[in-house]
């Protein structure tokens, strides 16, 4: 089959008891962008169980078709009912670019698809553009411990597929009353591929915002010198009304847990404002943040790297600043808090 039977562009939606996960949106409106530079359109492929809600909310978001394989098998995420439902969607419409998530879901089961619909795939990429030689996709992902980039092209096979980390792309404005078509897809035996019987699902309570959810973020790294001392960033970011996260170092040194680390090893962020306390800037932390709307950086070396990529930048010991501008902010909240009662 030769590769101009392949068109369009197609995003794996992730939903989770029918709750879609953002990057998939994100995706989206990413896909949305490519589809335009090759003049066809983005469809979003959703795989579940009584998911009949969740089409509408993706025309809306810039899918301009939805195909929804909606079957009691699928009601889980289970990998090879999932896998199989995927490649038939695949082989039937033959997108010429595939897109997924770079979550826990998308990361087992892209490979898989991929495979079975004997392509390549690229995965945890962080920008996606068309060739304009070819109109092939160019795929960029970090390579070599995030030391340089590679850009990565699949000129022979169909179709292109890629995994893109959360909080890399942007999601398109909601556009509420945007309508898509939308396609009720039927798998044959889809029940014949549960291979694997699902007895219990422990979900773990999170008391803590996610980073990347998060509009502010107050990071620390190596030089906050002991998780004691994180205790500080935590006072700011309650007064500012955001969440801690931290550099690679920090986790490694067992002062903060995975989950708030930033970086290419890490989470991808985009917050409002961060403030990068005592964190000197490697490649692998800056791909992970560079893209937030205000910088903040806080560090004794005035040569640190960090400061880069920083909009205000302080020379200094952050376990000295740091305090200082926490009781700044606590002192601006109470004069606006006595102005509201006044």
């Amino acid at each position: 089959m030769s590769n101009e039977e392949y068109k369009g562009v197609m995003v794996f939606v992730q939903q989770v008891d029918g709750e879609i996960t953002p990057v998939s949106l994100e995706l989206i409106g990413k896909g949305h962008e490519l589809a335009q530079d090759l003049d066809t359109n983005v469809t979003a492929t959703v795989i579940g169980n009584d998911i009949k809600d969740i089409p509408p909310v993706l025309a809306e978001y810039g899918a301009d078709r939805v195909i929804v394989v909606d079957d009691p098998a699928v009601k889980k995420y289970m990998t090879e009912p999932y896998v199989h439902a995927m490649t038939t969607v695949i082989d039937e419409f033959k997108p010429e670019i595939v897109l997924f998530g770079a979550t826990a879901i998308g990361r087992d089961l892209a490979p898989r698809v991929s495979a079975r619909c004997h392509t390549g795939l690229t995965a945890d990429c962080t920008k996606l553009e068309i060739n304009e030689d070819d109109n092939g996709l160019l795929m960029t992902r970090p390579a070599f411990g995030g030391n340089l980039m590679a850009t990565i092209a699949c000129p022979d096979n169909r179709p292109q597929m890629s995994t893109v980390r959360p909080g890399v792309m942007q999601k398109l404005q909601r556009e509420p009353g945007r309508e898509a078509e939308i396609i009720e897809f039927e798998v044959p035996d889809l029940d014949e591929h549960v291979n694997m019987e699902i007895i219990d699902q422990i979900k773990k309570v999170q008391d803590k915002m996610d980073i990347q959810d998060a509009n502010i973020l107050v990071s620390g790294g190596r030089g906050m010198q002991s998780p004691e001392n994180f205790k500080i960033l935590e006072d700011l970011a309650d007064a500012l009304g955001g969440t801690v996260s931290s550099s690679r170092a920090a986790v490694d040194a067992g002062w903060v847990e995975k989950d708030r680390q930033v970086g290419q090893t890490g989470k991808t962020v985009r917050p409002n404002l961060y403030i990068a306390v005592g964190i000197s800037g490697a490649i692998q932390h800056l791909a992970g943040m560079e893209e937030s709307d205000m910088i903040i950086a806080i560090n004794k070396d005035e040569s640190a790297p960090i400061f880069n990529v920083a909009d205000v930048g302080i020379v200094g010991d952050g376990l000295k600043i740091v305090p200082m501008i926490t009781e700044l902010v606590k002192a601006e909240n109470e004069k606006k808090n006595q102005e509201a009662h006044q």
